[in-house]
């Protein structure tokens, strides 16, 4: 399970970020087609975080949807897989959204 390992690596970015102040609310936006599994990461948040500055955080993941262009048409369509082809059947496509793994923001308490 890599996502102990990414969510550590969150916690440990935000943390650096924040800067000694208290980390109310974090959002995440992970790619469906990132080979990251959002509820993982939600599930080992709460431990890796407990202790740091994130302690008692929230956490928001928002997932983004594959989409894909076509190269031999240029097309932009909806890419549920990584391999998904292009409605004109071809395979040669560059992928635009969904890989995505971004720590989109953070909400700080007021420094004392």
């Amino acid at each position: 399970m890599h996502e102990l390992g990414i969510t550590r690596n969150i916690v440990a970015i935000v943390s650096e970020a924040a800067n000694g102040r208290r980390v109310t609310r974090v959002t995440l936006q992970v790619g469906k087609l990132s080979g990251v599994m959002s509820e993982a990461i939600a599930f080992c948040f709460e431990t890796v975080a407990e202790g740091t500055a994130l302690d008692g955080a929230s956490l928001e993941i928002l997932e983004i949807e594959g989409r894909a262009r076509c190269k031999s048409c240029g097309a932009e369509f909806a890419a549920p897989t990584l391999f998904a082809p292009c409605p004109c059947g071809s395979l040669l496509t560059e992928r635009l959204q969904g890989e995505e793994l971004n720590i989109k923001s953070m909400e700080l308490m007021e420094a004392a």
